[in-house]
């Protein structure tokens, strides 16, 4: 698992200015919706394209939000991340510049729909109530990218609860978008995962500063449990 850091010279300036650890720390879980990021094989497999080691670990404390979650009577999204020639047109220079040749044909093999490394990590726990969405950019509320944000305002949901895979990357773009089209946020410390701890921590450190409330697992599903 990181070895969670966040600055404490943070920590108590952000606690000066909002005067409690948690801001968050009351939901009404008829409008809350826990979004799993990119748990995919394509970032769980040894060996895999974009291979997450910690991502496996932080699986027993997804399942058990998202087991909250549910029985308490909110929503689970899984977002799967998508590669199809409509992506590969509009954010062409993705592909172009941040890829070799060959490194851009495998990522485009391994997340195309139904192929093996595009499928959920089997060791999620999915249900018939859970909802999959599909994304074809870092964050799922860049313009085109999913249909998350119309699902979320179907449901009249107002707040995500975050976890997954990249810390860094998918999870913090879905997160500071999130907060800017007016969710609130929280970003679970121990239930997102990255490729070193020193990433993972600077997350944290800039969702606790300006984006969302950051808690453990633990405080998680507490929060979810004395929910309205």
């Amino acid at each position: 698992m990181h070895r969670i850091q966040i600055s404490p010279e943070l920590r108590a300036r952000v606690l000066a200015e909002r005067g409690r650890a948690h801001i968050f720390d009351s939901l009404d879980m008829r409008r809350t919706a826990h979004v799993i990021v990119d748990l995919q094989n394509g970032f769980m497999e040894p060996g895999a394209p974009v291979e997450v080691p910690v991502a496996r670990e932080i699986i027993p404390s997804v399942n058990a939000i998202s087991a909250a979650v549910r029985k308490h009577g909110g929503q689970n999204i899984f977002l799967r991340m998508t590669i199809d020639a409509g992506s590969q047109a509009s954010w062409s220079n993705w592909f172009a510049f941040m890829h070799s040749s060959a490194s851009r044909t495998r990522m485009a093999a391994a997340f195309a729909r139904d192929a093996h490394y595009w499928r959920l990590w089997p060791e999620l726990e999915v249900t018939d109530k859970d909802l999959v969405v599909d994304k074809t950019r870092f964050g799922a509320f860049v313009p085109g990218a999913s249909r998350l944000h119309e699902v979320l305002q179907e449901r009249g949901i107002d707040t995500l609860i975050i976890t997954g895979t990249l810390t860094n990357c998918c999870c913090e773009s879905t997160a500071r978008d999130a907060m800017q089209m007016n969710y609130k946020i929280v970003f679970v410390a121990d239930a997102n995962a990255a490729l070193t701890d020193a990433a993972h921590n600077a997350t944290l450190d800039n969702m606790l500063m300006l984006f969302a409330d950051v808690m453990t697992t633990e405080e998680v599903i507490t929060t979810v449990r004395r929910a309205r």
